[in-house]
């Protein structure tokens, strides 16, 4: 008998997962450091969580970026889905921040990854297979990594997990789950166009410095969310296999990937894009968040749009329908009130 009230006890939990929280609810956020070991080498590597809280709300400088965030603030009582960031090259996931932020509010925990070898200081592995293969290897060990972590791990729904990619991070996100990159496609693709001096800087073909590697998908992998993604080395069969929903955003004004040959070509092979969205005039930064003046002084050219481009706009509708797509596809939190239900039925 105490077993069956106990398989009753978790199906409700269960159940109420999926049950939206109160319109009214809308968390501060607060970030905690995570520290694991990088798969390739053993070697320290970081990402930031960002989570509801109930503390006051503040501002906390990271990395020159103005974060709506407490470091270590206290966690909301819930049961949160996970999401994981991942940076574009020689990139980082902060550049995201308000993107991160805003899902934390409505009950997301967001764990950028910063990729070892690939962001901004640190370059040693770009044009690598290390890199390609390794990178998403990083983002599911950082999924593992949150799921231990004695602060976060009470606070997450294991079974919910989703990918924001971002330009090189939307490869890695489609990796995650189940596409198969096709090196003869870059190979061809630089032949036909060599001006393109971002994905051909050495001529389509990728560093065989790792053997050893290939593509693996992680199955937590529930939902994807790109960001002008770079997706030259699929073609159809090589994303059959990616059977999450997608959610897919691109400029039309792209400076650095050919958008026919990443998202638009992305948008037409994926078995399960829930929605495209091409953004008129914008560029591949327009995804970075608005930039403060400090920001503009220093970063013109991540910073500046063309004109009629309103990236605080964008951004704000970018966010609301991450909230609406991922709280969609992966459930919304279990809040307080879901626990204290669930609590009283027991």
């Amino acid at each position: 008998m105490m077993r069956l009230c106990a398989v009753m006890v978790i199906s409700l939990f269960s159940g109420l997962i999926s049950v939206q929280a109160s319109e009214s609810e809308n968390w501060s956020v607060g970030f905690h450091e995570l520290t694991f070991l990088d798969p390739l080498d053993s070697q320290p590597m970081h990402a930031y969580a960002f989570y509801p809280s109930t503390d006051p709300d503040s501002v906390t400088r990271v990395q020159g970026y103005p974060i709506r965030a407490t470091e270590d603030a206290t966690i909301a009582m819930g049961r949160f889905p996970m999401l994981m960031l991942s940076h574009g090259n020689t990139g980082t996931p902060l550049a995201q921040h308000d993107l991160a932020t805003s899902l934390a509010r409505k009950g997301f925990v967001v764990v950028a990854v910063f990729h070892p070898g690939d962001n901004y200081l640190d370059h040693s592995r770009l044009g690598s297979l290390s890199n390609l293969y390794g990178r998403p290897l990083q983002i599911s060990e950082a999924i593992s990594a949150a799921l231990l972590d004695p602060m976060l791990s009470p606070y997450i729904s294991a079974r919910r997990v989703g990918v924001i990619g971002y330009s090189a991070g939307g490869e890695t996100a489609l990796i995650l789950a189940g596409a198969k990159p096709d090196l003869k496609r870059l190979r061809q693709y630089c032949i036909e166009r060599p001006q393109d001096i971002d994905a051909c800087k050495t001529q389509g073909e990728l560093l065989v410095d790792r053997e050893d590697l290939h593509a693996q998908a992680d199955p937590r992998v529930s939902a994807l969310m790109l960001m002008a993604p770079l997706g030259i080395m699929f073609g159809r069969q090589t994303l059959a296999d990616v059977h999450v929903p997608v959610l897919l955003y691109s400029g039309d004004g792209d400076e650095l990937l050919a958008i026919d040959k990443n998202a638009e070509a992305l948008a037409r092979k994926l078995p399960d894009v829930s929605n495209f969205k091409l953004l008129a005039g914008a560029g591949h930064f327009v995804f970075m968040a608005p930039c403060d003046d400090m920001q503009r002084a220093t970063q013109p050219g991540l910073c500046t749009d063309a004109v009629g481009v309103d990236r605080e706009d964008i951004h704000r509708n970018l966010s609301s329908e991450a909230v609406e797509f991922f709280g969609s596809t992966l459930g919304t939190p279990l809040s307080t009130a879901g626990m204290q239900q669930a609590a009283a039925v027991h």
